[in-house]
């Protein structure tokens, strides 16, 4: 078996390289990357099977490296390992996890036996391990308790790329009507009328940047996934849909 660690921080990969030894013996290879760019590259050229992948790197991110990985060879087991569980990071995994693949999501603060036995049960096992605390947000991610469907997250990542609504109407072929439907579900979900107070009336408040900033300050929204955003932006611009 071979497994590549991608992950930018040494003494990450060197703590993840000792992990994977010790849990899995049958392991006779192991490969390190430093960013998401290598480990795309090693991937490939080593056809590697196991990952184990950091989400936030600075030289391409955990989610835009497993996405590629992912579309060249779905059947690839990813153990995602990360120091966070904001919903942006989660629903960012969600929306890429090909159907049926036995992946992971573990935070950097588990114990030892708890990464050791996720190693085992995603690449020799193929069972899926997804921490309590990430699963409760992806259900929320996925509309399972009262959080955001992907519509509205969609119309959230909109207005924070500056769409208008009839732009956004245009984008995700709805009517101007349903747009604006969804925008008040969106401010009621995130207590945007509440936060504003009564300043929203008399225009010391704009409701869509106010929007924009609990969701930031909430971690439903962060970088990597408004800079993935602004890829597929400017792609839709391109096609001149």
């Amino acid at each position: 078996m071979k497994v590549l660690i991608v992950e930018d921080d040494p003494l990450h990969r060197s703590y993840l390289h000792e992990a994977v030894c010790a849990a899995l013996p049958e392991c006779d290879t192991v490969i390190e990357a430093e960013n998401g760019t290598a480990g795309e590259r090693l991937a490939r050229d080593h056809k590697s099977a196991h990952i184990v992948m950091d989400l936030q790197m600075a030289s391409r991110n955990g989610i835009e490296a497993a996405r590629t990985i992912w579309k060249e060879r779905p059947e690839t087991r990813i153990l995602f390992w990360s120091n966070y569980s904001d919903e942006a990071y989660v629903r960012g995994v969600s929306r890429i996890v090909p159907d049926g693949a036995a992946y992971g999501y573990v935070l950097k603060s588990a114990s030892d036996e708890r990464l050791k036995l996720a190693l085992r049960s995603i690449f020799v096992e193929s069972q899926c391990v997804i921490d309590r605390e990430v699963r409760g947000l992806q259900q929320k991610s996925l509309g399972q308790t009262n959080g955001f469907t992907d519509s509205e997250y969609e119309i959230l990542v909109d207005i924070a790329l500056g769409l208008t609504d009839r732009a956004i109407a245009r984008r995700r072929n709805l009517s101007l009507r349903s747009v604006q439907n969804r925008l008040q579900q969106l401010y009621d979900k995130l207590d945007v009328y509440q936060t504003a107070g009564d300043d929203h009336e008399d225009g010391r408040f704009n409701l869509r940047a106010r929007a924009v900033t609990v969701a930031l300050l909430r971690k439903l929204l962060n970088y990597s996934a408004l800079e993935r955003a602004e890829t597929e932006l400017q792609e839709w611009l391109e096609s001149g849909r």
